[in-house]
């Protein structure tokens, strides 16, 4: 894993290996993550829209949905520790309490989890999408 190899280099200084880490992860390898954890934590209707070209806030916005607010704030506090376990240093949460609409933002993919009324009505996917064919959809 790349934190043990930025680990090892430099032994001492807390940032440095956390910026190496990051440094040298290949493209993709975060929203891989997000889309797998989300998978194994049975998340419902889960769509990532690429934003490169679209918007500067990040390369990936991954929009799903869990059953419950207790699920959703399940899954966002496992995908944020991941996220920091896999190197990409720690993700910010906002919406953890009410827990109907929670953000984690991972740097180059921020993640969007809702209970499903909630999901509905702001609808997120169609405002970013665009013309629909951008997004990439799976179902968990």
């Amino acid at each position: 894993m790349p934190m043990n190899q930025a680990q090892s280099l430099s032994a001492g200084a807390d940032t440095a290996p956390q910026a190496l880490a990051v440094a040298d992860m290949p493209d993709g390898e975060l929203i891989e993550l997000v889309l797998t954890q989300l998978d194994d934590d049975q998340a419902q209707e889960i769509v990532s829209i690429p934003l490169e070209g679209k918007s500067s806030i990040a390369d990936y916005m991954v929009i799903a949905s869990g059953r419950s607010t207790r699920q959703v704030a399940s899954m966002a506090q496992k995908l944020a520790e991941k996220v920091k376990q896999a190197g990409f240093g720690p993700a910010r949460i906002e919406g953890l309490p009410a827990a109907d609409w929670v953000l984690i933002d991972a740097g180059d993919v921020v993640v969007h989890l809702f209970r499903p009324e909630v999901r509905s009505f702001y609808n997120l996917e169609r405002m970013w999408a665009f013309d629909g064919a951008d997004a990439a959809s799976g179902n968990a």
